[in-house]
């Protein structure tokens, strides 16, 4: 006994969502079309591998946060008749496209680099010039500033296609300051040290698409939510005046929301209509109480005893 439905209030949330993750999105993309530009050209005319190397890696963000955006909003579509639990499974597949984008950009970089170090030729590569050290502290800067934006914002609308995108500004500067590092070193007469900071840039990227990978299979496949957040429904239940006792309670997480499944008991001599309006008022609670919730099914049952 029981309904399918989404509340208001999760309606409301789902609009809020497509309009901050499209905003953050398309600040993204400026952001990192911007600085691909300024350190393409700081990393040629400085003639620095590292920069170049890492002007590509912010490359790779404009498409994978266009990818990001194609998620959500894949995401965000309503229910229809082919797809009657949503599409919130959607945003994972976004967010698997994304990590292996980045690990495949980090391993060309990673694999010239290699090949440069490995060349023993370091007397022939070129030292870096001051643009492209300036380049990378502007790019360090810029990335930690958009890093703590958008993880506010994905936080916010519990998104992981956002947050994947944050921690994908994060690798970026942490690769930004290991160019610095291998620009700084080849600057003073080490050369070498511009094909190692590109080397540990993948490494950067390859860590950042292993975390996005995994953060996204886990949410395609089915689990529980966790104990806590369990045992907080079960007490929302429980305290319902007139619910005698809690037969089951089933949660799984899909995509970013929570379905849940419970049975309870109630006195045995109510009349259908009045048990039907006791699981609409224990769906009405849970819904209320807990916004990611985008579905409920309550089952009545006759208490043992009463």
């Amino acid at each position: 006994m029981g309904k399918i439905k989404t509340s208001t209030e999760n309606r409301v949330t789902e609009s809020e969502f497509r309009r901050v993750a499209n905003r953050v999105s398309f600040i993204t993309i400026a952001e990192n079309a911007v600085l691909t530009i300024f350190k393409l050209l700081a990393g040629i005319i400085a003639h620095s591998n590292a920069m170049i190397s890492d002007a590509i890696h912010s490359a790779s963000d404009v498409f994978s946060t266009i990818v990001v955006i194609i998620g959500v909003r894949l995401a965000a579509k309503d229910s229809d008749k082919e797809h009657p639990y949503g599409h919130e499974r959607l945003e994972c597949v976004a967010a698997i496209v994304l990590a292996m984008v980045l690990f495949l950009t980090g391993l060309e970089i990673g694999a010239q680099a290699v090949k440069d170090i490995v060349s023993g030729n370091y007397g022939e590569l070129e030292v870096p010039g001051m643009l492209a050290l300036i380049a990378a502290v502007v790019s360090i800067i810029t990335k930690e500033i958009m890093y703590w934006y958008t993880r506010y914002y994905a936080q916010r609308i519990d998104s992981s296609a956002l947050m994947a995108d944050a921690w994908h500004h994060r690798s970026d500067a942490l690769s930004s300051i290991g160019a610095l590092i291998g620009i700084g070193g080849a600057m003073l007469g080490f050369p070498v040290m511009d094909s190692i900071a590109s080397l540990v840039i993948f490494v950067f990227i390859a860590k950042a698409a292993y975390d996005i990978f995994r953060d996204a299979m886990e949410k395609m496949v089915d689990h529980s939510c966790d104990e806590v957040t369990e045992k907080k429904i079960y007490n929302l239940v429980l305290g319902h005046r007139e619910v005698l006792g809690i037969d089951l309670l089933q949660t799984r997480i899909f995509g970013n929301k929570i379905y849940v499944d419970v049975e309870i008991q109630v006195n045995g001599q109510y009349t259908l209509m009045e048990a039907h309006n006791i699981a609409e008022e224990v769906h009405k609670n849970i819904e209320q109480d807990f916004p990611k919730v985008k579905h409920v099914m309550v089952h009545v049952n006759p208490a043992k005893c009463v």
